[in-house]
């Protein structure tokens, strides 16, 4: 089921009605007109600040028509990073209501193209843009293109799908970041000779598969001494997790890297621990709760990191952009990465 975040655009009424005071008097403060006592002023000031209300913004929404629907398609399950772009969306309430924006979070299994096939299908002629997180498979891309023929706007978020034809993908670059694993893996292995371990949620997942990519690229060009096993799956689940991980690691006793690709870092980091395994260089994804006490505890030696909420923020502002047919700002909307450790933790 959908969950509205935002619904209706605040309006002067309502902050007249918050601050206790009639229409015209909170026109004369906005308009900087005499005759209107200062404590009355700063009752103004303070209902608009607490409610973000930008009157000229709310004046050309509403000059612009209906109120517009914004679908976000979510991984279900516990995964600590999608819940982090869910919050920051919750907490865009005000920002969305001015602009006359509902946001909704539509859960569904993307690990399954059916399943996230007939998800954004169910979605065609409700929503003027939908984001999604992705898996790149033929289903996947036939029903974006589908959602995209009906005038649909959509953008992938964190995980891309370049074969179809969407419009706009909202995420780092994850061969870039799969690269810097690479180095932080081999380089903090430092003279050790040895097996390093991939888990990952899904090589269907674009975002997988390209950090994938880039990590192996490192490792075969730079780390020779260290050979890297197949890829284990996951499914961003931490049972699963902790189950292949623990098998791997009682059929190779001489690993010393792993890479956490994506989700699952709890099951990932217990693996380890039950095998006693503590020397295993552990880098990851993301700044949450779990990676920031596992960095602390030193378990997981780095954390490559992007920002959820600019990408919760550069997804909607993009959506915005393209259902208003006006130019996205490419720079103002990329999404960067950075190397986390114990001693840099923001």
């Amino acid at each position: 089921m959908a969950d509205t975040l935002a619904a209706t655009a605040l309006t002067l009424k309502d902050i007249a009605r918050e601050a206790g005071v009639s229409l015209a008097t909170v026109d004369r403060v906005l308009h900087n007109r005499p005759g209107v006592r200062p404590d009355t002023v700063r009752r103004v000031k303070a209902a608009i600040e607490r409610n973000a209300f930008q009157p000229h913004v709310a004046a050309a929404e509403l000059a612009r028509g209906r109120a517009r629907r914004f679908a976000f398609v979510m991984p279900s399950g516990p995964n600590p990073f999608m819940q982090q772009i869910e919050a920051y969306l919750g907490e865009m309430s005000a920002w969305l209501s001015v602009r006359r924006l509902n946001v909704e979070m539509v859960a569904t299994d993307v690990f399954d193209p059916s399943v996230l096939a007939a998800s954004l299908e169910a979605l065609s002629g409700d929503y003027d843009g939908v984001a999604v997180v992705a898996l790149d498979h033929p289903g996947v891309r036939a029903a974006i293109n589908d959602l995209v023929d009906a005038g649909t706007k959509v953008v992938t978020l964190v995980s891309d799908v370049p074969s179809s034809r969407r419009h706009h993908y909202v995420g780092i670059d994850n061969i870039a970041a799969g690269r810097t694993a690479g180095a932080l893996v081999g380089r903090l292995a430092g003279q050790r000779s040895g097996k390093v371990a991939i888990v990952a949620g899904s090589q269907g997942l674009r975002d997988h598969a390209e950090r994938i990519f880039g990590f192996n690229q490192v490792m075969a060009s730079e780390f020779p001494g260290l050979n890297v096993l197949p890829v284990l799956e996951g499914r961003d689940q931490d049972d699963r997790s902790e189950q292949v991980l623990a098998r791997l690691l009682g059929k190779h006793a001489d690993i010393v890297g792993l890479y956490n690709v994506g989700a699952g870092t709890q099951g990932v980091a217990k693996a380890l621990s039950d095998a006693g395994r503590d020397e295993v260089v552990f880098v990851g994804h993301d700044v949450t709760v779990l990676t920031r006490r596992l960095l602390l505890q030193g378990v997981m030696d780095a954390a490559i990191s992007q920002n959820p909420g600019h990408e919760a923020r550069a997804a909607v502002r993009v959506l915005l952009a393209l259902a208003r047919g006006e130019p996205i700002l490419r720079e103002q909307e990329k999404i960067r990465i950075d190397i986390v450790m114990r001693d840099n933790l923001p």
